[in-house]
């Protein structure tokens, strides 16, 4: 098939257009990223008002389904009928979930709103990503996903801390509602100054292989969210979701090979860098999101630090990871070379993950704050070069569908790292908690959700030794799983084939965006 040369179409714009774009893009990643950690640190005060405890998980589970399950289908609907209209129906879709969030009256209807936001919320990053593809030629490409790299560690850092303030000040509900005037902003700016060519697809959407995907992608999620905790691995509930997940995609990838406009075309997986960097980005999303969980959790549990500035105990990852994000996309743009950042990164989360599995009750934060560092380094060269490089593996027509896959594979990852890293982690508590406390053991880790820093310091001094000590057990064992599943990156790094990134460098007087050619098997 002839490679659709769209992009070519964008008349060259003002660098001032350009950055009003950027910056709306940028509220948009904000919004996108902010809004579990804001949700996550208002979360007891919403369960005191509005009840509902046994269904708090939810809140962030519904949230996660309909994000994950509808990334595809946003990617393939820009692709087909045209990114602008696109992303900012998913932008519309997210503030009328977020304002119907702020205005639940029952968890219930929380649940049932978060559901609508993460419908929105699966075109936020994707929109981005794919509209940063469409405007920017790959070799300019690294500095501006630099910057949105940095845009979420800011977001990570940060969104504890704002979601406390806005609790205390104005209430939960603002937690949502400060979308809005975010979100309206956003909008307006990408309605006045973005221009791209408009689209017409021929073709029917495939609404069988977007049935198939979303069961599929939903079984996956329910499996990773469910099993250990509100199911054993084992029960029935868990293998029927095993069996059913199994059987949707199965059936969505012969789907695939018929449909006449597939939502995931499979064509684009012949390209080695593309599905290498699918595979880099789901390790580096089970690894950070692992990590961003059970790093606060040690710091608080072992080192006595205060849950109040949970964000602050995690900037030295997510500085390092910053900071090595735009000099990644800086050194991307002036040189047009990238294959050292895939190796280098997966070598420091590799050596970063295992020096931390070496902390134990005895290391000081200064150690362990290093060891982040390192981790946090690797992950910096790696969070927006797989972005890159998976779009410039791809024609122009298929830019939307390697945006959202790429991002999809990151969350799919995510949901693993956290399920199994946790899993892991539980077991691990137990069984130490078990052997140095006995009975009473037993009692502490059934409530150790609740043991922060204070709660600990009420606790029998064997109690908190042993749970101290089960603790540092547990980020052992999941932080060495993590550098094992790490390796996996590593190699995959390893066979990266550096294809020249199309468009010119900062010497060129007037870069053309170019759209990006396959390159090879």
């Amino acid at each position: 098939m002839a490679q659709t040369q769209a992009v070519d179409a964008v008349p060259e714009k003002p660098a001032r257009s350009v950055r009003v774009v950027l910056l709306a893009l940028m509220i948009t990643m904000m919004l996108a990223m902010l809004d579990n950690m804001i949700i996550g640190t208002a979360m007891p005060t919403i369960v005191g008002e509005l009840g509902g405890l046994e269904h708090l998980s939810w809140v962030v589970t519904a949230y996660t389904l309909a994000t994950a399950a509808s990334t595809p289908l946003w990617g393939k609907l820009g692709d087909m009928y045209g990114r602008k209209g696109v992303f900012m129906g998913s932008i519309v879709l997210f503030l009328i979930g977020s304002m119907l969030s702020g205005m639940a009256q029952d968890m219930g209807q929380l649940i049932g709103f978060r559901a609508v936001q993460g419908l929105g919320a699966g075109g936020l990053m994707v929109g981005v990503m794919a509209i940063i593809g469409d405007l920017i030629p790959p070799r300019e490409r690294g500095k501006y996903q630099g910057m949105m790299a940095g845009v979420m560690a800011l977001a990570m850092i940060g969104g504890p801390l704002v979601g406390g303030t806005i609790t205390d000040h104005w209430g939960w509900r603002w937690a949502f509602y400060i979308n809005l005037p975010l979100g309206i902003v956003a909008l307006l700016a990408i309605s006045a100054v973005l221009h791209l060519p408009k689209k017409r697809a021929q073709a029917r959407i495939d609404y069988l292989g977007a049935a198939l995907l979303t069961v599929g992608i939903t079984a996956i999620v329910l499996v990773t969210t469910w099993g250990g905790t509100e199911y054993a691995w084992t029960s029935a509930r868990i293998m029927e979701l095993i069996g059913i997940g199994v059987a949707a995609l199965v059936g969505f990838v012969f789907w695939q090979t018929k449909a006449a406009e597939p939502v995931l075309p499979l064509h684009i997986f012949r390209s080695r860098n593309f599905t290498l960097m699918s595979v880099i980005g789901f390790i580096t999303g089970f690894v950070m999101f692992g990590a961003t969980l059970f790093l606060p959790l040690y710091q608080q549990s072992v080192q006595g630090a205060s849950a109040t500035n949970s964000g602050l105990l995690l900037l030295p990852m997510l500085g390092a990871m910053l900071v090595t994000s735009m000099v990644a996309g800086r050194v991307t743009t002036n040189t047009g070379r990238y294959y050292v950042f895939p190796v280098v990164g997966s070598v420091l989360m590799v050596v970063g993950l295992y020096l931390l599995s070496t902390m134990d009750t005895g290391t000081s934060r200064l150690v362990s704050g290093v060891f982040m560092a390192v981790v946090g380094l690797g992950m910096g060269c790696l969070m927006q070069i797989t972005m890159l490089v998976a779009q410039n593996s791809v024609e122009m027509k298929d830019m939307g569908v390697a945006s959202s896959s790429t991002t999809l594979f990151r969350t799919l990852g995510s949901s693993f790292g956290v399920a199994i890293m946790g899993a892991l982690f539980n077991h691990r508590v137990g069984d130490v908690m078990a052997e140095r406390a006995g009975s009473l053991g037993s009692q502490v880790t059934e409530q150790s959700a609740q043991l922060d820093a204070a709660s600990l310091a009420k606790l029998p001094e064997a109690a908190r030794e042993a749970y101290q000590h089960a603790v540092s057990a547990g980020t052992h064992s999941a932080f060495l799983l993590g550098a094992v599943v790490a390796v996996v990156s590593l190699i995959a790094a390893v066979f990266v084939k550096e294809v020249p990134l199309k468009g010119a460098g900062p010497k060129d007087d007037a870069p053309t965006p170019t759209a990006p050619v396959a390159e090879a098997v």
